[in-house]
């Protein structure tokens, strides 16, 4: 697939096929994640990749208790709703189901400072900036093989509890949970705000 086509075609996908990606794909999407840009040229970046449903439900316990209350909140508040509120009235009755029906979970995992907690300038934030450009390239790479990625950030001490029950070190930090896999047919279509590139683009001055 052409570069701008996996652009374009590149989506958050909650719904999967009951399939199995192949090892040799696996692995040459965590490796297009490995030509991420790193900000320290030691690209300290780790990915525990979760398959067997034992591991799964291990890991991904902390999701379904917490999104109870927030599948209450939701029944109360979304009718009709924005685009936005559309969007999370899909999304999040789908945080747990969208990781465990998944072929693979992949948790990147990028090694920590105390300064990406708690910044004093913009390059403080270096090593988080780094690991998100790994997970665009994760999502892109899918693409192309044909495949998609569901997404969910850590919610609270979630991504701790996480990081202690696989075993990841105290300085390596879990930003998401990818869900890969290959796209159920009868995915629901999450509208999206639409913009044309010329409403972006500001050329001298804002």
């Amino acid at each position: 697939m052409e570069l701008y086509e996996a652009i374009y075609k590149r989506r958050v996908v909650r719904d999967f096929k009951d399939l199995i990606v192949p090892d040799e794909i696996l692995k040459r999407i965590i490796n297009a994640g490995l030509q991420a840009p790193s900000h320290d040229h030691l690209r300290n970046w780790e990915f525990v990749i979760l398959k067997d449903r034992q591991d799964k439900e291990k890991a991904l316990q902390f999701i379904k208790k917490g999104t109870e209350p927030q599948l209450e909140i939701l029944k109360r508040t979304l009718v009709n709703g924005t685009v936005q509120q559309k969007m999370y009235a899909i999304a999040m009755p789908r945080q747990y189901s969208m990781l465990m029906n998944s072929s693979h979970v992949i948790l990147p995992f990028f090694k920590s400072t105390s300064a990406v907690l708690k910044p004093n300038c913009v390059s403080s934030l270096n090593p988080i900036s780094s690991i998100w450009c790994v997970i665009e390239n994760i999502f892109l790479a899918s693409t192309a093989e044909g495949l998609a990625c569901s997404m969910r950030i850590p919610v609270g001490e979630e991504g701790k509890n996480v990081a202690a029950v696989i075993g990841a070190p105290q300085d390596y930090l879990l930003p998401c949970y990818i869900g890969l896999g290959y796209p159920a047919n009868d995915k629901p279509e999450v509208e999206q705000v639409q913009y044309a590139v010329e409403q972006k683009m500001h050329f001298g001055k804002w």
